[in-house]
């Protein structure tokens, strides 16, 4: 973050309308900063290289270098490996957000939603968790095994225990770290720490990233509960 813990917000959209609304709704806000502002992929990695920001709310559809395209560019540089992209997008289960995720995305959100919930997007993803509520991720999941390969990728899983599995597979079905420790009879900080150990074991950017990683390994499946 900036300086005394600022959010650094960079805005990528074609519609300079869409981009002052956002602007002038996260401005106003404590801790939030929009600091940079594109208009297309290309102009926002040439910014954010030269202007530091830890969100990205990254329309998807956009001249010369689409969004899809500039979050595979941000997830790929380990320069930018602290910022985070949030794809904003006028269909929430649009076949380019599951690209996107699967890119590096760190979640999404309706160009339409509450000016509230924007700015909580903003800091659920700054802090470092996923923004995808468990109905959404089960919807946006069941679209991610279209195409996966008949037999999964389990060799992923060899470096982590069994507990680690399990608590890998909750992940992947949408479960928050409370309910995990709920689920499995651990505490809240028991169950965080499995997550980060996870996350670090299999180089996994965020929680979506795990969230994927269970189905194209075959921990979950759509419909499990």
């Amino acid at each position: 973050m900036g300086e005394a813990g600022v959010i650094r917000v960079a805005l990528a959209d074609d519609q300079l309308l869409v981009r002052a609304g956002f602007h002038a709704l996260l401005d106003a806000e404590d801790g939030i900063e929009v600091a940079v502002e594109a208009s297309g992929g290309r102009e926002l990695l040439e910014r954010i290289r030269q202007t530091p920001v830890d969100v990205v709310l990254m329309d998807i559809r956009m001249p010369d270098g689409d969004g899809l395209w500039a979050t595979e560019q941000i997830a790929a540089d380990p320069a930018l490996a602290g910022v985070h992209v949030v794809i904003v997008t006028t269909f929430e289960l649009d076949e380019y957000v599951v690209r996107a995720v699967r890119a590096g995305a760190a979640g999404f959100l309706v160009k339409d939603t509450e000016p509230a919930d924007l700015v909580r997007a903003v800091r659920v993803v700054a802090a470092g968790d996923a923004l995808l509520s468990p109905g959404v991720t089960k919807r946006l999941l069941e679209r991610l095994t279209v195409g996966l390969r008949d037999a999964p990728e389990r060799a992923v899983l060899e470096g982590i225990t069994e507990r680690e599995r399990e608590v890998l597979r909750l992940v992947g079905l949408g479960l928050t770290n409370d309910e995990i420790a709920e689920r499995l009879f651990l505490s809240p900080l028991t169950a965080k720490t499995h997550v980060s150990r996870i996350m670090a074991k299999l180089h996994a950017r965020d929680r979506v990233h795990l969230v994927v990683l269970a189905y194209e390994t075959g921990l979950v499946a759509p419909g499990w509960q």
